[in-house]
C-alpha cells in the first residue's frame, strides 16, 4: 500500500537521482564518522531534506550546502533558520567552483549522498580541488566504493582506483542497505571516506598526460600494454620505456602509471 502524501512533503524526484535517507541509525553512524565540530569548515553536497544537514548543524553551526533542486531551498531555509550561518547555494555541484568556501587555515571538509548518476564525474570534479580539502565523506553506490579501494589485479581496479587513489587515501567505511532510503534504491550503498594527501606519494610530472594515460589503458583492459602505447609512441620510443610491454593495464599499481606517465612524457 502506498504511504499519503503528507501536505508540502517533498516528492523524490527520479531526475535529480533523489532518495532521501531516513534510518536514523545510518545517520547517527554517519555523523558519528564525520565527527563534525565548531569552526570547522563543512559544505554538504545534497542536503535532500536535511537528513544529515540537521545532526551535523547541531555540532557545527557554520555549514554551506549545494543543493541542485530548487525545490528543496525553501524546505530546507525553513527547517534551519535557527542558524544563522547555514548557507544554500543553489545549482549544479558539478558546476560548483568549490574554492569559494576555501579559507586560510580551513581546508574544506566535503560531505554528501551523491546521486549515482553523477557520483564518478562528481568526484573528479572535486579532485581537482583536492589541495584545499581536508576529507569528504560520500555515500556512494556499493560498487563504486568497491570500485574506488580496488587493488591491481582486481577486477574492480580501474581508471577510478588509479585516479582517486594517486590524490586520497581511500577508506570504505560500512554498508548502508536500500531500506534506509525512501524510495528505497534497487542498489546497496556504502560509505567512504577519501583523505587527500598534502603531497601525492608519486608526483606526476603532467597530469594530464597521466590522466589520458590511464584512461586509454583501462578503455582496452584487456590489451597488452604494447597495444595501448602504440598510439602514443613510436616503436623505437616504445623500447626505450622501463616497463615489460606484454603486461595488461589492471596490473599496474598507481605508482607504476604514474613512473611510465613521466616516462613517456620525457620521451614526448
Amino acid at each position: 500500500m502506498n504511504r499519503p502524501r503528507k501536505t508540502g512533503e517533498h516528492q523524490a524526484r527520479k531526475r535529480f537521482g533523489q532518495n532521501f535517507l531516513v534510518d536514523h541509525n545510518i545517520i547517527e553512524k554517519i555523523v558519528s564518522a564525520i565527527a563534525p565540530a565548531p569552526g570547522q569548515n563543512l559544505i554538504e553536497i545534497g542536503p535532500g531534506q536535511g537528513a544529515i544537514t540537521g545532526p551535523v548543524l547541531e555540532k557545527c553551526p557554520h555549514l554551506n550546502v549545494v543543493e541542485l533542486d530548487r525545490d528543496l531551498v525553501p524546505i530546507l531555509q525553513k527547517k534551519f533558520q535557527e542558524y544563522p550561518d547555514f548557507h544554500i547555494h543553489q545549482g549544479d555541484a558539478l558546476k560548483t567552483d568549490f574554492s569559494q568556501f576555501y579559507q586560510e587555515g580551513k581546508p574544506l571538509r566535503i560531505i554528501g549522498n551523491l546521486p549515482y548518476n553523477i557520483s564518478t564525474p562528481l568526484m573528479f570534479h572535486l579532485l581537482s580541488f583536492s589541495g584545499q580539502i581536508r576529507d569528504m565523506y560520500f555515500m556512494l553506490q556499493k560498487e563504486v566504493v568497491t570500485r574506488l579501494a580496488a587493488a591491481p589485479r582486481d577486477k574492480n581496479y580501474g581508471r577510478l582506483s588509479v585516479m582517486v587513489q594517486y590524490y586520497c587515501r581511500v577508506q570504505p567505511l560500512f554498508q548502508v542497505p536500500p531500506s534506509a532510503f525512501r524510495p528505497a534504491p534497487k542498489v546497496e550503498s556504502a560509505i567512504v571516506r577519501l583523505l587527500p594527501y598534502p603531497e601525492p606519494p608519486y608526483p606526476a610530472d603532467d597530469l594530464q598526460l597521466l590522466s589520458r594515460l590511464v584512461r586509454a589503458c583501462f578503455q582496452q583492459r584487456r590489451k597488452t600494454m604494447r597495444n595501448t602505447l602504440k598510439h602514443m609512441l613510436e616503436v623505437e620510443q616504445l623500447e626505450q620505456l622501463d616497463l615489460d610491454l606484454t603486461r595488461r593495464p589492471e596490473t599496474l599499481s598507481v605508482e607504476d602509471f604514474v613512473h611510465l606517465s613521466n616516462q613517456i612524457g620525457s620521451l614526448l
